[in-house]
């Protein structure tokens, strides 16, 4: 049984230092994903609003949007309905109401650094599916093997084992309020 303990530690020790950057990755990206708020949070949203003149043509809505500076560029006019216009933006979006000449817009930079990470959280990078695979068996391993590392009164004999239950009571817990 030493001799198992001995290289459970040994190879959770190493397993450990080698997925602490995957381990970045997946607990910052987690963070950012369970605080979405219905918007990305790769990208950054900048409101803004214009007040222009009502019942303008496409052709004046359009020289009056190029005439704006630190405005995203306009792609093109969609009509909505009769009284509302789309605006297609590079990186954003606007509606326009030719009622009372109001004008909504979003513009949407990317944050790179969020982006990427995102990416890889959900496997939408090239070839990153068999890192993600082995990262979740290294957690699987990790969460096992820890339990046998440590003996006595400070592992799963002694008062180990209620941390392991109130550890798998949480899931459960979260899953039975859930679905009331």
């Amino acid at each position: 049984m030493m001799k198992i303990r001995y290289w459970l530690r040994v190879i959770h020790r190493d397993l450990g230092f080698l997925v602490v950057g995957i381990s970045l990755v997946y607990g910052i990206s987690g963070i950012y994903l369970n605080h979405m708020n219905g918007k990305d949070p790769a990208f950054r949203t900048e409101e803004g609003s214009l007040q222009l003149s009502p019942n303008l043509t496409r052709k004046e809505l359009e020289e009056i949007w190029i005439a704006q500076k630190n405005l995203p560029s306009l792609k093109k006019i969609l009509r909505m309905d009769e009284t509302h216009s789309r605006l297609m933006l590079d990186g954003g979006v606007g509606v326009y109401s030719s009622e009372d000449g109001h004008l909504d817009y979003e513009k949407h930079t990317k944050r790179v650094f969020i982006y990427w990470i995102n990416r890889l959280h959900y496997s939408k990078v090239k070839h990153w599916s068999p890192v993600a695979d082995f990262f979740a068996a290294s957690l699987i391993f990790l969460a096992l093997s820890g339990l046998f590392i440590i003996k006595g009164k400070h592992g799963l004999a002694g008062y180990g084992k209620w941390y392991l239950i109130a550890g798998l009571l949480v899931p459960v817990i979260y899953v039975l309020l859930g679905t009331k």
